[in-house]
């Protein structure tokens, strides 16, 4: 972040200094200007300002005194604080400090001297994110979050996060309820606004598919004039919401209707090839939704400047994200550590991977499937389809943990028309704690499920049980335990 002065700051989130938290005259400064902005003190440094959120869990009026020991130049409060504990500092109180920083980060984004691109969909924003922003910073600074910062506070993070010298900002935006998006795109204000696609997730604050896709496609109101909005061509949804709103958009897609398009897709084991404008491109991660993905990133680097040569040339290098599509070698284990979230469409995808390799490789599949999250009424329908595709997926050991991937090893149970061995638990600790039963060497596992799942303790079990195990090589010919060689199994 660049330097920011205080008496601004006091301006732009409507809290004067004469209505510091303190009793008596107002608090001088104790610094005319801050270079950074925090909500957690743990990670405040020297120069910052503290914005006090109060969350579920925690409240962070409670860790001022933190903020300020580890040098923050002025802190924003929503409550009073003791009278008089924070007389040399300048603590300035609103009514909203989330709405606070929401502010600063418009006001900061507004002055900025750098594009802003933006990312909403039901699936796969992250891993777009990340292909944009590894493309993009071949040619560009370009800033993006650490973490997952895609919500109101996250999103403002993320912007007061660049510095003078960056001239792009890939941002994600993410919401579980209608406005979200409206409010974040409203502060990002995005040159360009990318939605992935619309898919059932979190139904449970939406209702239908209908009013999610409403919710993705108001990202456009944030859109700076001359910006570009790109959807997704193959979703029909979302262009005919588009044409009925009387959008002007970008489309892309793996069909003739699209404005860019994807051809000659091949997948290999852990890759996958296609061509673009005629220009072959490699991607070093798996399965369809991956190219997805990629295609989607082109379209966002097709309009800040680069050719299909720069992007393909980039692409070669680019890397998956953790926990989502992450191929791990534990002993002669293959994992698809695909744990950071889950919903029907993803769950799709991932299976569509491990059945790929899996029978590339002739390896047992076996999927670890938690609980698919925040599906509202269709809870129980969406997990009852998800085991129809694990039957079709002909997966061999299914492991459910969690109310709800119960339903879907009933559905995969009467529907399957081969033998598949199921284990049940009620939580994670329990299939932790079973594990060696009955995972085999060489087999191919996918876990995945909802973070409130918490599967990536089974990834830390699995390299506990089987990191000493023979190490897998180029070379390495595991026994055949195709469905050919085992029957019905």
């Amino acid at each position: 972040m660049r330097e920011f002065s205080v008496t601004e700051l006091a301006q732009i989130i409507r809290a004067p200094v004469d209505s510091s938290v303190n009793a008596g005259p107002a608090a001088p400064f104790h610094s005319s200007f801050f270079t950074g902005v925090s909500t957690d003190s743990r990670t405040t440094k020297p120069g910052d300002c503290f914005f006090a959120i109060v969350g579920d869990n925690f409240d962070g009026h409670d860790f001022l005194a933190e903020a300020f020991s580890k040098g923050a130049a002025c802190a924003v409060v929503r409550r009073d604080t003791k009278t008089g504990k924070f007389a040399d500092r300048t603590v300035l109180k609103v009514d909203d400090t989330i709405k606070a920083l929401g502010d600063l980060a418009r006001e900061y984004r507004r002055r900025g001297n750098f594009k802003v691109v933006a990312i909403t969909g039901s699936v796969g924003k992250t891993t777009t994110r990340q292909i944009v922003h590894h493309v993009l910073s071949q040619h560009y600074q370009v800033y993006q979050a650490p973490n997952n910062y895609n919500n109101n506070i996250g999103l403002p993070l993320t912007l007061l996060g660049a510095g003078p010298n960056h001239k792009i900002i890939v941002a994600e935006l993410g919401s579980n309820c209608p406005g979200e998006i409206a409010y974040l795109t409203r502060i990002a204000q995005p040159d360009v606004a990318m939605v992935t696609n619309v898919h059932p997730v979190h139904l449970a604050g939406f209702g239908d598919l209908q009013a999610l896709t409403q919710e993705k496609l108001s990202i456009s109101e944030g859109l700076r004039p001359g910006g570009d909005l790109i959807v997704n061509g193959d979703c029909d949804l979302l262009v005919k919401t588009c044409r009925a709103k009387g959008e002007k958009v970008i489309t892309f897609g793996k069909s003739d209707r699209g404005h860019i398009q994807v051809r000659n897709i091949t997948y290999s084991d852990f890759n996958s090839s296609f061509t673009i404008e005629g220009t072959q491109v490699c991607l070093p991660l798996p399965g369809p939704g991956n190219v997805e993905n990629a295609l989607a990133a082109w379209a966002v680097c097709s309009r800040l400047g680069l050719t299909i040569h720069n992007f393909g040339r980039a692409l070669k290098t680019v890397s998956a994200v953790p926990m989502r599509a992450e191929f791990l070698h534990i002993g002669t284990l293959t994992v698809l550590n695909d744990c950071y979230n889950a919903n029907p469409a993803s769950m799709k995808n991932a299976l569509d991977i491990l059945v790929r390799i899996g029978f590339a490789q002739k390896r047992r599949l076996v999927f670890i499937c938690g609980d698919m999250a925040e599906l509202g009424r269709q809870t129980r329908r969406l997990h009852a389809e998800l085991g129809v595709w694990v039957a079709k997926a002909k997966i061999q050991l299914l492991v459910a943990v969690g109310k709800f991937a119960c339903v879907t090893a009933a559905a995969a149970k009467r529907r399957a028309e081969h033998k598949v061995q199921i284990k049940s638990f009620e939580d994670t600790a329990s299939a932790c704690n079973n594990l060696e039963k009955f995972i085999e060497e060489y087999d191919i596992i996918l876990v995945k499920g909802s973070r409130v799942a918490k599967l990536e303790m089974v990834i830390e079990r699995l390299k506990a049980l089987f990191s000493s195990g023979v190490a897998r090589t180029s070379n390495l010919d595991p026994p055949d335990r195709s469905h050919k060689a085992r029957g019905k199994r």
